[in-house]
């Protein structure tokens, strides 16, 4: 290789280009084993973000399920997931376009099988004693003050749609016993989030085919459960976080016995259907999915005790078992998350289908480094750390790289080590990123979880900046070259870093929030006191929230931000970026706004996802100071000279 050429961070010419980041890789979701095959579905950001339900076979070979124009995805609580359920013949799906349930006989085409309504439906299982699906309904009529939630039954062959359980604000996770003879399923009430606090219940079923009375097995307010399962002999399996760390447990007539305590999380926030970390394979034997200080590991769990899994996964997630075949997605640092089956017979594993794909050398990319900083009140936070990485280039020996800070959504939620190309799309044109975990995310117990407890807009946005001036302290980055990026709640946290910290030169917003107020007002209903805990009760709390809304604060903002924004979205509606965009135009702040149309809550249109991604660096180019070799479109910097 020849000698590596001199040119400032940031001017790197990379073969990681946008088209390589959004083309290469499709996003994998809801890995099911059934019968021998495996299925999942992937959004394909070539056909639009359409959602196509997949199959492995047993033979092993790899097939589309439901055709084009077909998209198999809920819109429930707008984020959806869990979206399809497989019998032995057909699959059930619930479709993109008009919410509609549809039944597919494999090798058939897909036939509606619910009316045409304001109806959405998610997490469904199949009952196949009395020839029904049952499911999450989310209605949707006009009149209604907001969308009612319920537990309905679907039959397969009328659709005829009956309702077994209301009442509660939210509904999810009905399950099934082996003999058909019970439903277990959570539910909770605003304004708690089912991260905050469930109820898992169970009811027998009557003559009818309807619920008796429902028995309180755990939960409560301040008590989260997650992913409710029955075992193959009909034992009550959940996740609790009773003990401040989201652990495993079991229902053994009238008590409640946990399988093995550890200060690990065997659960996640449920923000969208169908999340896995467990499975039943077999009786008595569970196969588990556990985080310890942001590094996913895998185990089998029996009466001996937990036998990690040796795996090289750090991200490992949609968790399913059958006999000896495991199936999960699991990525890593040099692997993106992939599609994988492990046999414990034979203790070996299979890449079966991986989201990106890429002929780029490992010359060019950068691995994680964990890091733990020192925040603010004695604490500290944890975040991953990116070096600059492309064999071809080198900077001198006294410059420093720029930072890009990355501020994970939810905000409850969390980043991991897996391997990005979009990351890497930055590190390897000479960006160091931080991508980070600050309190309140999840996969640290509760207490770090709790951090975020009536702080949102203080404690990220603290966590932030000192893992910025952490780097810079270290003689790591360039303190005068610091940029900070994020999505929906992460916009919100780039936006109240750049107006209440004096530290970082440019953000980048991806629909991101600068109203809490409009938020709690306007957003839909899963989320719509979301920041009663987070921030406060309105209107008793409407201070604390104007206090942290950058929106009201747009004097403290003297640096350059550009703003992207889909225009069908419905969690953070475009007003948010468009009165940000007013109050820095009007103030001369160099700014920039793309609005895409058509995209909602993230952007799924591959030419979307690429204009993005180039905007961005090019906005990064001008207003950070570096030239860009690459050709990249321009795009229109108010007030820029």
């Amino acid at each position: 290789m020849s000698e590596a050429k001199v040119a400032s961070y940031g001017s790197w010419v990379s073969p990681i280009s946008a088209d390589l980041v959004v083309g290469g890789g499709v996003k994998l979701s809801q890995v099911t084993l059934l019968g021998g095959h495996l299925y999942w579905v992937e959004s394909r950001p070539e056909e639009a973000g359409r959602c196509v339900l997949m199959r492995r076979t047993r033979e092993g070979r790899i097939e589309d399920i439901t055709p084009d124009p077909f998209s198999v995805r809920s819109r429930v609580h707008e984020y959806g997931g869990g979206a399809y359920l497989v019998g032995e013949e057909f699959v059930v799906f619930s479709n993109d376009s008009d919410q509609r349930l549809y039944r597919q006989e494999f090798g058939g085409e897909p036939v509606a099988l619910t009316p045409e309504g304001p109806y959405r439906y998610a997490d469904g299982v199949l009952d196949a004693t009395r020839g029904r699906v049952i499911s999450i309904c989310e209605d949707h009529s006009e009149g209604l003050a907001e969308p009612v939630n319920s537990i309905v039954s679907v039959d397969l062959n009328s659709g005829q749609v009956s309702t077994l359980e209301t009442g509660y604000d939210f509904y999810a996770s009905p399950r099934i016993g082996p003999s058909d003879s019970q439903l277990a399923w959570l539910c909770w009430n605003h304004p708690n989030m089912p991260w905050d606090g469930t109820e898992l219940r169970i009811s027998e079923f009557d003559n009818e085919g309807g619920l008796e009375g429902p028995e309180l097995v755990a939960g409560g307010a301040e008590e989260s459960i997650f992913q409710p399962l029955w075992s193959p002999g009909g034992v009550l399996y959940f996740v609790s976080d009773r003990t401040g760390w989201w652990n495993l447990y079991r229902k053994t007539g009238r008590d409640i016995e946990p399988l093995l305590e550890m200060d690990a999380e065997f659960g996640l926030p449920q923000w969208v259907f169908g999340m896995s970390t467990y499975a039943c394979p077999s009786e008595n034997r569970l196969v588990c999915a556990f985080t310890m200080n942001g590094e996913w590991q895998l185990g089998l769990l029996d009466s001996n005790g937990l036998h990690k899994i040796k795996i090289p996964h750090t991200q490992v997630s949609s968790v399913s078992g059958v006999g000896s075949e495991i199936a999960f997605l699991g990525g890593s640092p040099s692997q993106s998350g992939a599609v994988t089956l492990y046999h414990t017979d034979t203790d070996t594993w299979e890449s079966v289908r991986s989201s990106g794909c890429t002929d780029v050398p490992e010359g060019y990319f950068s691995l994680p480094e964990p890091i733990w900083f020192p925040t603010q009140k004695g604490r500290k936070a944890h975040g991953f750390f990116y070096v600059p990485q492309n064999p071809c280039y080198r900077a001198e020996s006294d410059e420093k790289p720029p930072l890009l800070v990355l501020s994970h959504g939810g905000p409850t939620g969390a980043t991991s080590s897996e391997f990005s190309l979009n990351i890497q799309y930055w590190t390897s044109r000479g960006f160091a990123v931080l991508d980070v975990n600050y309190g309140g995310s999840t996969g640290f117990g509760k207490p770090y979880r709790a951090r975020l407890d009536g702080q949102w807009g203080v404690v990220d946005v603290d966590d932030c900046a000192n893992g910025a001036k952490y780097l810079v302290d270290a003689e790591r980055v360039d303190g005068r070259k610091l940029a900070i990026k994020g999505g929906s709640a992460g916009g919100f946290t780039t936006l109240a870093v750049l107006t209440f910290r004096d530290l970082f030169c440019a953000g980048a917003s991806y629909y991101g929030i600068s109203d809490l107020e409009a938020l709690a007002n306007e957003t839909h209903k899963f989320e719509s006191r979301y920041t009663d805990r987070l921030v406060g009760r309105l209107p008793e709390d409407l201070n604390i929230y104007r206090t942290r809304s950058p929106i009201h604060h747009v004097e403290a903002l003297s640096v350059p931000v550009i703003f992207f924004q889909g225009s069908e979205d419905r969690v953070v509606p475009p007003n948010q970026a468009e009165r940000m965009l007013g109050a820095l135009s009007e103030k001369g702040i160099p700014v920039a706004y793309v609005l895409f149309e058509g995209e909602q809550h993230g952007f799924r249109r591959a030419e979307n996802m690429k204009r993005a991604l180039e905007a961005e660096l090019y906005f990064y180019s001008k207003v950070l100071g570096f030239e860009l070799v690459e050709p990249i479109a321009p795009v229109h910097i108010v007030n820029y000279r």
